[in-house]
């Protein structure tokens, strides 16, 4: 494959976004660590008991990672080729224009569905069981469009997934608590999801597909993403709390609620021209200091 090519296809997928939900799964895996896998070898009798997830855990759950989102991607854009060849915003995407076919397209997807199994596969039993189910939730997003204004949240839940898919991935079993952080990840997407719909609302209008904007109207559909924004941070510090975390998580949560409002002040109804900025540039923010954060919140607890 020419350097060209792999450029082409990094940009139909999006790759650089993948820092979206990673932090999310990383820091699920952290606290996996710290407060699961530690804490059964320590009660077991077993002293030293490592707190941190081994450099193999963290290769096998990046690739598991990188290979559902770059198959959930591929096959959404397979899916969406009508539309993208009728909405002006996207008729330079690769595969309306030619630069890849279709059928490198499947092959990519079947590439990338097979490396998140390997990976489920290298880490244990259960994330291996669940490897198929998690690939049906992401191919199933592509086509909620067509007939339910939530997608987006369906959307959310694609990534929200992925937390708890680390803790499985470092314990082989799962934690309740998870759900707290699935579904903050769930909102924190699915809210920004809502807020770059809106530059489709005319669109979705014409050729029938579904979204918030489109039944609610922008100033309605920024503020429900508001509302999802508020109730994410409220479900982090549950979840903070429900670990005895120490203060970087509680600094980490302020750091990401004053992110979210700086987002939600660059879209104005009567404004959409920074979306991209609030989409992309705000959000990478958020999950890379809420890694940071929270991992030296992770330290600290073991202090």
């Amino acid at each position: 494959m020419s350097t060209s090519k792999i450029r082409t296809l990094l940009e139909m997928i999006k790759f650089e976004h993948s820092v979206f939900a990673l932090p999310f799964a990383l820091t699920a895996a952290l606290l996996a660590a710290r407060f699961h896998a530690s804490g059964a070898l320590a009660a077991s009798g077993v002293s030293g008991a490592p707190a941190w997830p081994t450099a193999r855990q963290i290769f096998w759950i990046i690739v598991a990672m990188v290979g559902a989102r770059s198959a959930a991607m591929t096959m959404n854009r397979i899916a969406d080729l009508h539309y993208d060849r009728l909405n002006p915003r996207t008729q330079q995407r690769a595969l309306v224009t030619g630069a890849l076919s279709v059928q490198f397209a499947w092959g990519f997807t079947l590439l990338s569905s097979a490396a998140l199994v390997v990976a489920a596969w290298q880490l244990n039993p259960l994330a291996l069981k669940l490897s198929p189910i998690a690939l049906a939730v992401v191919f199933f997003y592509s086509y909620t469009k067509r007939f339910t204004t939530w997608s987006h949240l369906v959307l959310g839940f694609c990534l929200g997934m992925s937390p708890a898919a680390a803790w499985i991935a470092i314990s082989g079993s799962f934690d309740p608590r998870m759900l707290i952080l699935c579904a903050a990840v769930t909102l924190w997407v699915a809210g920004f999801d809502v807020l770059y719909a809106c530059q489709d609302i005319e669109f979705d209008k014409q050729v029938g597909l579904y979204s918030i904007p489109k039944k609610f109207g922008v100033a309605a559909a920024l503020a429900i993403a508001r509302a999802m924004h508020v109730l994410m941070v409220v479900l982090l510090g549950w979840l903070a709390w429900s670990f005895h975390l120490p203060w970087p998580a509680w600094v980490g949560i302020a750091v990401v609620a004053l992110l979210l409002a700086y987002e939600h002040s660059l879209v104005k109804p009567t404004d959409l021209s920074r979306i991209n900025a609030a989409f992309f540039t705000v959000n990478g923010y958020i999950s890379l200091l809420f890694l940071l954060f929270w991992g030296a919140a992770v330290a600290v607890s073991q202090r």
